[in-house]
């Protein structure tokens, strides 16, 4: 029988995250010959493909760093930004409450950096697509950068040009807005939705979220949701655990709503 460990040896090509004793974390794409200089000694990639994810890897100056396959939240925090991010927080509950999977083509404007970009790509999988429309073409480029990194833009079609005259796209499983004026694009929306199909946005004020639910009464909408995410995290140290010293507090208000016939 097969050693099941084998799934687990790193290859060259492999996306790796690497943390360091004081865990600070590196993201890098091995190649053969290639080097990672940090301030705690040079890490070589050839002493890293081969090995086991988790296994501890030791810099020229013998300073151990733990080999790990990176997971989406620390992969979306390391994403190079021009503009504010969408959280994991609300990442993760976004994917849920629109029922992303395998195979779903997912509809989004407002790529901006490309981190809820990754993230649908992420879950879409390889049979899956991402359209995802956005009128500056500066963060275009940024995220297509972000998501070559990761190996995830053969699942994005990026679309350079403001939804204001439509979409291009009919009968799509979800869509999602990060806009400031999602209220002015629901009948946009609803023309390129699958009948039922689920709708989301999200919005940093309350009169935005009052316009967009409006809105959303008048466009053929129902079931509709609102909510904000909060999460505080803790100091993981056992003989004094206690919330950290800061917090992300009010990061957006969330809104969820089906078309209906």
């Amino acid at each position: 029988m097969e050693n099941p460990n084998n799934l687990y040896i790193v290859q060259s090509g492999d996306f790796v995250q690497l943390v360091s004793p004081s865990n600070k974390t590196y993201f890098l794409k091995l190649i053969e010959g290639g080097q990672l200089q940090t301030h705690r000694g040079v890490l070589s990639h050839d002493n890293i493909i081969g090995r086991q994810f988790g296994n501890s890897i030791k810099s020229h100056l013998g300073v151990e760093y733990i080999l790990l396959r990176p997971v989406l939240s620390d992969l979306l925090l390391d994403t190079k930004r021009n503009t504010q991010i969408i959280y994991p927080k609300d990442i993760g509950y976004i994917l849920i409450k629109l029922g992303i999977g395998n195979g779903h083509h997912v509809l989004e404007a407002g790529t901006g950096s490309g981190a809820l970009t990754t993230a649908f790509a992420w879950a879409v999988g390889p049979s899956g697509k991402v359209t995802t429309y956005e009128i500056r073409a500066e963060m275009q480029n940024l995220a297509r950068k972000n998501l070559a990194r990761l190996g995830l833009e053969d699942r994005v079609n990026f679309v350079l040009q403001d939804i204001q005259s439509g979409f291009n796209e009919k009968y799509v499983d979800v869509c999602f807005l990060d806009i400031p004026n999602p209220y002015d694009y629901l009948s946009e929306v609803r023309s390129a939705l699958m009948p039922g199909g689920p709708f989301g946005c999200i919005l940093p004020t309350t009169n935005q979220v009052t316009r967009v639910l409006t809105a959303l009464h008048n466009s053929g909408f129902s079931y509709v949701e609102v909510c904000e995410i909060m999460m505080r995290f803790y100091k993981p140290v056992w003989d004094r655990l206690r919330p950290t010293d800061r917090m992300v507090a009010h990061t957006g208000y969330l809104v969820f709503a089906r078309s209906i016939g």
